[in-house]
């Protein structure tokens, strides 16, 4: 267990050590992104012998619409009102998801999150989280949506920055404040990923009952790499033929 009050280097190494060898022996990239957001769920707790410090911990996916299934075609083309994007379209995809609620645990329960077309720049501004953390992490919106062949070898091998809200409670970027943030007392939001060497871009998403300083925030930066450690041997395999079940 990692108590977030009091968060250190140590902490993040032995947490960085257990990510990265979560990938071995899964079967997709879904399985491996559920191992992951088990652990940071689980493992992250207030108080020696407290309760988990997250509300919700989602990883997510960027993926193009034409590579999608069926039931994440049809969310997509819900969140644009019905009109179908283009087959490259990428669309911000929800691989994994573990929460204080039931329908939290497992992508398939997600009523509104499970495919988030991203077509231009505009639409993505109408979606303050994500384009705010993609500014966080250090990336333009335009790189996300159409990756520049010759410089994927740079975005690969960057270390992005982390997302951080420290008071979610009335921040622009955080919706759902009546009915997620307040009820659930969710104080701060920690956000880490990264660039796979296709473009694709992948980021945790972590909603904490603790409010978590910058310099804590931080620390979370080096887990990006074990992420994608974890992650990275199933670019070819992100889907198993059936949804990976929770338990």
């Amino acid at each position: 267990m990692y108590d977030l009050n009091v968060f250190s280097i140590t902490e993040m190494t032995n947490c960085c050590a257990v990510l990265r060898r979560l990938g071995k022996e899964a079967q997709c990239m879904e399985e491996a992104a559920r191992r992951v957001v088990d652990h940071l769920q689980e493992s992250l707790v207030d108080g020696p012998d407290g309760p988990r410090a997250m509300v919700l911990t989602r990883l997510f996916k960027t993926h193009p619409y034409n590579d999608l299934d069926d039931d994440l075609r049809a969310s997509a083309r819900g969140v644009l009102g019905g009109a179908e994007p283009s087959p490259d379209t990428p669309c911000l995809t929800l691989l994994a998801s573990r929460g204080q609620r039931p329908e939290w645990n497992g992508r398939e329960h997600s009523a509104g999150h499970k495919a988030i077309p991203l077509p231009s720049a505009e639409l993505v501004r109408q979606f303050p989280m994500v384009s705010n953390l993609v500014r966080q992490f250090g990336l333009e919106i335009n790189s996300v949506l159409q990756p520049d062949p010759s410089c994927l070898a740079d975005l690969d091998k960057t270390t992005y920055n982390v997302f951080h809200v420290p008071e979610a409670l009335g921040s622009p970027f955080i919706p759902a404040q009546d009915d997620f943030v307040v009820p659930l007392g969710v104080q701060s939001v920690i956000g880490f990923g990264g660039v796979f060497p296709s473009g694709c871009l992948f980021a945790i998403i972590m909603f904490s009952r603790v409010s978590v300083p910058r310099e804590t925030a931080d620390l979370f930066k080096p887990m990006a790499l074990a992420v994608k450690v974890a992650l990275l041997p199933f670019v070819g395999a992100v889907f198993c033929p059936t949804v990976c079940q929770d338990g």
